[in-house]
């Protein structure tokens, strides 16, 4: 009962959704009774039954029930609907119309032809519709792909107690195969096993499709097994079963072993096995096919040949593909197609535009297809003019309203900067469909208008179209773009919904947005629990990690994509260059360099830019130099790293001075040779690199000279130039607008207070104090980094954390009675604590930055080169220790300058140190004065003037003795 009802109303389903049958009207003529003839044009195909029906419009001929039915088969074979609905007509208006085996074979026509309406009034006039008229009718579902209604009508015809036979049982395993019901498909299967037809060749073939396409490979390949007699149809229905299935590699196996078992292929598989191959992208097995359809003789056949053109194109052999297509005598636009889509999707753009142009020479009237293609090279290469040719060319064939082209248009549109057209496109577009969606989307996300971007989806969510893994990607880079953490999260709960959170690529924006938006936690939290983590995934989790000044992650992150055998690709090694500049890791940022020139990246811009930065702020300004000069295209970003890195490295005076001269050098070069406007950035490093060589005056003209309002890293380095310089008036200047611009920002209060306090004004010191209290400004704590052998440790001010405290405040005891007996005498003037003197010293006797030189002293080998990082400005009192203290070379990185001396400058502060048993100071062109050398040690310094080569003999014996690192320049 269950099923009847089931039947009953799929029944007032299909007579809803079908016309009611209306037969034509034939004109009335008596025509005499000639069967004979009428059925030997029958066999002449379709035109003699035009040619048949026309004599008898006439009025001459009255055929029989046999010539119809003849007549009606050659029309259901070339699918002559309209032919086929005269004949019917002319049955009608004979008398035939109740007949049986007519109506069947009229049924099976309509049905084959589509037209189901006509096909099942037809079916429920019949009193007693036998088994025929049951399998046409499920028959012409099944082959047009309506699975669900060829299975209704499979039921109905159950019901009834009508038992199918070997042509009917096709039909319905053919429908399974479509609804994908394996269930249904192993209960038919077994009553195909009951009624014994498991051995027919047509059902045994059809029950391993239903196999293959529901999933079931190991049953289809048993069952195929089974047949008694394989047949190249039954290879054939596995071949496309698994093609269909995407099993490419599998479909080129199977075509090996039917070779093998000794089948001669038709064209029909060796089509198949070419478009298997160039899916596979198995070049060499499509090659060997190649040459198995010259031997055969099919080379020349149309649908093997486009197989091969498309084959050779996909598998980016263009040359094979023009060659094969030039032998296509004529090409037909499938054949223009290949070859053209072919060209474009291995970036040959220009050859598929001539190709268009011959392909119009020739006669051959170009597709949605081909405009689709043609519009992508258009795109690629921003011809917006071709484009808008193309725009009205396929308007004028009729194709304006076609979903591909539409597509094409919009995002070549998109590419060519030109968003209002693709708006306009799109809105002209009816029901645009996902991929309309998302190219609109895509186009303006390309162009970054995030905004926009954003603005398109919440319209596509109010129209009720649904979203998929590409629209989401997309929608998070916007996010990310503009860091908008609650747009990230309502998009978060949407793909949650809709249950694509776990793709790769929703995976990906996910926590690249995150950790753009500045929650790393979060980011992480997402990556650690995605099942695919790849490149891409890493790469945006160290890429948050580096951002937000967690290098420490960023690194352990990068040996763990190591460790899973991945490659990290130029944007993971840029973001792990950032993530070793924030740390000061020099030796793995040469690691990551190395790593760089393997894999041939030193082409890529940003991997350039990025080792420019990082060596710029590990110290190594020559290393930062050549990087500079190793960039191909060096863009707005690759100057800006190499003046920041120049910036950033302090020197003495005359080291200054020069390091200025070269700054301006490169700062006019980018603008008149380059064409690179100088942005805030830059003029914030000019203005730094001019403050620090003391020429504040012209500085400040700079400023008043740019073309627009300064910035607060401009005013920063005023400020920074006049503690230096004690321009008071000009230090508190820049304070005043750094108040204004950046008034939750600790760092100005300090520097202004340590300016007052190294001229004694107190109660000004008092004052900023007060100002930070008011305003609810904090100090950020300093913090120091130091790498040894591969690790990063940091330490803060009064740190005892580290597991070796004992020994690195028993080595800062040890330093400071060296530097006592050398003269050092603490600075506690700058310490803005108002306690005792000794309390003071203490105070700045566990400064982070020594404690870190510290430790560095105990855990690397004498004369190897101690790099720290620290987040604030070095002190004044640390930068005197530190000038006693460096028993080896010392590079003091610091987040705003680095102070880095020249080599003889370096080399003096070397010998200078209270542990060489030997002052000496080697003059030459451009080194500092004896007398500034004992102002800056406080000691007095015994002079040796030294020829050039002598002095450096000196230095490589030093050297060999572990007392020094001897570094040139």
């Amino acid at each position: 009962m269950k099923l009847c009802r089931f039947i009953s109303r799929q029944k007032s389903h299909l007579q809803c959704l079908y016309p009611p049958f209306k037969p034509f009207n034939p004109s009335t003529t008596r025509t005499p009774h000639i069967s004979k003839s009428l059925q030997t044009f029958a066999k002449f195909g379709g035109e003699k039954a035009k040619a048949v029906l026309s004599l008898i419009q006439k009025g001459d001929f009255s055929p029989t029930q046999n010539a119809f039915s003849k007549l009606l088969s050659e029309c259901s074979a070339t699918k002559s609907v309209n032919q086929g609905m005269q004949i019917h007509a002319h049955i009608t208006k004979s008398g035939f119309s109740d007949d049986t085996s007519l109506r069947n074979h009229l049924i099976g026509l309509y049905s084959k032809c589509e037209v189901f309406g006509y096909a099942r009034n037809l079916f429920e006039e019949m009193p007693e519709p036998d088994l025929v008229s049951w399998s046409s009718l499920i028959s012409g579902y099944a082959q047009n792909g309506y699975g669900g209604e060829a299975l209704s009508a499979f039921y109905e015809m159950h019901c009834l107690g009508l038992k199918c036979n070997e042509f009917t049982f096709p039909s319905v395993l053919k429908a399974c195969s479509i609804v994908k019901d394996l269930k249904l498909g192993k209960q038919i299967h077994g009553i195909v096993v009951v009624v014994g037809f498991e051995c027919n060749v047509f059902v045994a073939n059809t029950l391993v499709v239903m196999y293959a396409k529901c999933g079931e490979f190991l049953d289809s390949w048993k069952l195929f097994d089974e047949i008694p007699e394989r047949n190249v149809v039954s290879w054939n229905a596995l071949f496309t079963s698994y093609m269909q299935n995407d099993r490419f590699g599998e479909a080129v196996s199977l075509f090996k072993e039917m070779i093998l078992s000794g089948i001669k292929p038709d064209e029909f598989t060796l089509s198949n096995i070419v478009n298997a191959c160039a899916s596979a992208g198995d070049y060499d097995q499509g090659r060997r096919v190649h040459g198995y359809l010259i031997r055969l003789g099919y080379d020349s056949d149309p649908f093997s040949a486009n197989a091969l053109v498309d084959m050779y194109a996909k598998l980016a052999d263009i040359d094979a593909a023009i060659a094969v297509f030039k032998n296509i005598v004529p090409p037909d636009i499938v054949s223009w197609n290949a070859v053209i889509a072919g060209c474009v999707l291995h970036a040959y753009h220009d050859l598929a535009i001539e190709l268009l142009v011959d392909m119009k020479c020739s006669g051959v009237k170009p597709n949605m297809f081909t405009f689709s293609s043609i519009l992508k090279a258009c795109a690629s290469l921003e011809m917006k003019d071709l484009g808008m040719q193309i725009h009205s060319y396929s308007t004028k064939m009729n194709f304006g309203s076609d979903m591909y082209v539409n597509v094409g248009l919009i995002d070549m549109y998109s590419k060519c900067n030109l968003l209002e057209d693709a708006r306009v496109v799109f809105n002209h577009t009816l029901n645009p469909d996902l991929i309309a969606w998302n190219a609109l989307i895509s186009g303006y996300s390309l162009k970054g208008e995030d905004k926009e971007v954003i603005s398109i989806f919440s319209e596509m969510q109010k129209e009720g179209h649904f979203f998929n893994q590409t629209t989401l990607s997309t929608i998070f880079k916007s996010i990310a773009s503009m860091q908008k953490v609650e747009m990230c999260n309502q998009v978060h709960v949407l793909a949650l919904k809709s249950g694509i959170d776990s793709s790769i690529y929703v995976t990906n924006g996910l926590i690249d947005s995150y950790g753009k938006c500045g929650y790393v936690e979060d980011a992480a939290r997402i990556f650690c629990a995605g099942s695919c983590e790849d490149v891409v995934s890493f790469t945006s989790m160290v890429t948050a990690y580096a951002q937000y000044g967690q290098g420490e992650e960023a690194l352990k992150l990068f040996l763990q994509m190591l460790d899973q055998g991945l490659k990290p690709d130029p944007f993971a090694c840029s973001s792990l260059l950032n993530a070793c500049a924030n740390l000061s890791a020099y030796e793995q940022g040469k690691q990551i360099h190395v790593h760089i020139l393997k894999s041939g990246f030193m082409l890529d811009v940003f991997a350039g830019n990025a080792l420019v930065n990082m060596y710029a702020k590990c110290g190594s300004i020559r290393d930062a130099d050549l990087a500079f000069h190793e960039i191909p295209d060096r863009g707005i970003v690759s100057w800006s790293a190499m003046i920041g890195g120049l910036a950033q490295h302090g020197h003495g005076r005359e080291a200054l001075n020069m390091s200025s001269n070269r700054g301006q050098t490169i700062f006019f070069f980018m603008e008149e040779s380059f064409g690179v406007e100088p942005k805030q950035e830059h003029y914030a490093c000019m203005i730094d690199l001019l403050g620090r060589a003391g020429r504040l005056d012209e500085a400040m003209e700079l400023v008043d000279n740019m073309p627009f309002e300064a910035t607060a890293p401009v005013w920063g380095a005023l400020l920074g130039a006049s503690r230096i310089h004690k321009n008071i008036e000009l230090g508190r200047r820049a304070a005043e607008r750094l108040f204004i611009l950046e008034p939750e920002k600790s760092g100005t209060h300090v520097l202004l207070a340590n300016m007052y306090a190294a001229v004694g004004k107190w109660e000004n010191v008092a004052e900023v104090r007060r100002l930070m209290k008011d305003g609810k400004v904090k100090k950020e704590p300093g913090m120091s980094w130091i790498e040894v052998k591969d690790k990063v440790y940091t330490f803060v001010v009064g740190d005892r954390s580290h597991s070796r405290t004992e020994e690195i405040y028993a080595k800062l005891d040890e330093l400071s009675d060296l530097m006592a007996k050398a003269g050092y005498v603490p600075m506690v003037e700058i310490d803005l604590h108002d306690v005792e003197r000794s309390e003071k010293e203490i105070l700045l006797y566990q400064h982070s930055e020594k404690l870190a030189v510290a430790f560095g002293l105990i855990a690397t080998p004498p004369g190897a080169p101690i790099r720290v990082k620290k987040n604030l400005r070095v002190c004044i009192d640390c930068h005197t220790a530190f000038k006693f203290i460096c028993h080896s070379t010392l590079v003091l990185l610091i987040r705003n300058r680095l102070p880095m001396p020249s080599s003889i400058y370096q080399i003096f502060w070397v010998l200078a140190s209270p542990q060489v048993s030997q002052s000496i100071c080697i003059f030459s062109k451009g080194s500092l004065s004896m007398k500034a050398m004992e102002r800056a040690t406080r000691r007095s310094v015994v002079c040796e003037v030294t020829p050039k080569k002598k002095a450096i003999q000196l230095l490589r014996e030093l050297d060999k003795q572990r007392r020094v690192t001897f570094m040139t320049n």
